[in-house]
């Protein structure tokens, strides 16, 4: 079984609709003004409409204060809210309660303490996002072109439903799923042909990878 994926970071209508088409399950828009992804919340409105019903859209903000995100939510209606920066249990759960949309936690990942982080989490993220920690100087949390040790991952319980990120291309995606048996994966920078520049050709041998992989080494799970 093929995992949900995930095509991070998108801002036109081509790179939609290739994801799409080439069946990711997620589409995500990066509201963070230090991304080169960067994306206003009425354009990723737009997009995110060419596909909707037919695909995921997922809103990632970083400390997105309340304003922000009621300006997200209204002009986008995102199907998920993403949530990459030090956002707290509280806050999490604040946000669920009052936009009743699902929510997914990301984590920058190096070593098994960064790991023990969600602890608190568990039972309020929906899911989970595991990304590499960015390199010294970057001021991206994701979206770095970074892997990290994905044998920690072992240590989860089967029940933690988690995304993997972080540096994810069509030569490593099949030692990852191999590795870590995800039920779901996000690539951003291992399609594009430039920072912030989606290629459609890449993302095709992306998903082309991924099939193949998940040939050889099914990967089981429901998905959300």
């Amino acid at each position: 079984m093929r995992p949900d994926i995930k095509i991070c970071g998108l801002k036109t209508p081509e790179a939609v609709d290739r994801a799409a088409a080439c069946g990711a399950s997620h589409i995500g828009f990066i509201f963070f003004e230090k991304s080169p992804r960067n994306i206003e919340p009425d354009i990723a409105g737009t997009l995110a409409d060419r596909v909707r019903g037919q695909v995921k859209s997922v809103a990632v903000t970083v400390d997105a204060d309340n304003d922000d995100l009621d300006e997200i939510i209204a002009l986008m209606r995102p199907d998920i809210l993403q949530f990459h920066g030090h956002e707290s249990p509280e806050r999490l759960l604040t946000v669920k309660a009052v936009t009743g949309l699902p929510i997914m936690k990301a984590f920058s990942i190096r070593d098994a303490d960064d790991l023990r982080r969600i602890e608190p989490y568990i039972g309020i993220a929906d899911r989970f996002l595991f990304d590499a920690k960015p390199p010294v100087g970057s001021d991206l949390p994701g979206g770095n072109g970074v892997t990290f040790d994905w044998r920690l991952l072992r240590s989860l319980d089967d029940s933690v439903d988690y995304m993997l990120s972080g540096g994810l291309n069509k030569a490593n995606i099949a030692e990852a799923l191999r590795e870590t048996g995800a039920r779901a994966i996000d690539v951003s920078s291992g399609v594009e042909s430039a920072t912030g520049v989606k290629d459609l050709q890449m993302m095709d041998e992306f998903f082309a990878a991924v099939a193949e992989a998940s040939r050889a080494q099914p990967v089981s799970g429901s998905v959300k």
